[in-house]
């Protein structure tokens, strides 16, 4: 089964979804979505959330619907923390991991670290600062996100992961620098890992040829496991 992890304030309903949804129909494989707490059409506050939360939320939906399967996560951006963590904790049932501008500890490199007096002053006072984006509304960063986001770091040591791994990213990524799935490859214990750089390519990854490089990619990755 392919599971789609969301990245950080996404959702099941974005285009690189939506384009495996109706991919998978038509090749009759199975495939599930998720959104996370606060995400999407699930319950749950946004800032009352955490990575921790988000991996547990996925773990959950997993463990309830796919009746042990073999599992071909796939994750966009926070959604490759997600399923980095996920591969840890469900290592068997795990057949692969397609990750798409893959941002484990994000929080801490893209966040944590670039906070400035007047964010860190609101964390202080009220526990949250909203951070502008380009996607839509100012996103909430809490204390706990950050909190939470250095119980699960990875990219400090060896990632005990084995199975093949496919990573997708963008030269032109403003949100996820490209170094940054270097440093993966680098932790990253399985033995087949192959890093697909995109020239042109930005965060989303959501043109068509883009989405045809991850229709192919996931091909790949689907007939080596006999999928």
């Amino acid at each position: 089964m392919v599971v789609f992890l969301p990245g950080f304030a996404s959702d099941m309903g974005g285009t690189k979804a939506i384009f495996l949804r109706d991919l998978c129909a038509a090749r009759g494989q199975a495939m599930l979505r998720l959104d996370y707490s606060g995400h999407g059409e699930s319950g749950g506050t946004f800032e009352e959330s955490s990575i921790g939360t988000w991996a547990d939320d996925a773990a959950l939906i997993i463990e309830t619907v796919t009746s042990k399967q073999k599992l071909l996560l796939v994750g966009s951006s926070m959604g490759g923390w997600i399923a980095l963590l996920l591969a840890r904790r469900l290592r068997p049932e795990i057949s692969a991991l397609l990750l798409v501008a893959p941002a484990p500890d994000f929080t801490e490199w893209a966040i944590a670290s670039r906070l400035t007096e007047a964010q860190l002053a609101a964390i202080e006072r009220a526990g949250v600062f909203y951070e502008p984006s380009e996607y839509g509304a100012p996103l909430p960063i809490t204390r706990k996100l950050l909190e939470d986001g250095r119980t699960h770091l990875l990219l400090g040591g060896s990632i005990a992961i084995d199975c093949p791994v496919a990573i997708l990213h963008g030269m032109h990524d403003a949100a996820v620098p490209w170094r940054q799935s270097l440093k993966l490859l680098e932790c990253l214990e399985s033995a087949v890992v192959e890093v697909t750089f995109i020239k042109d390519g930005d965060h989303r990854l959501s043109r068509d040829q883009d989405l045809s490089l991850l229709d192919a990619t996931l091909r790949r990755l689907l007939a080596q496991d006999g999928g």
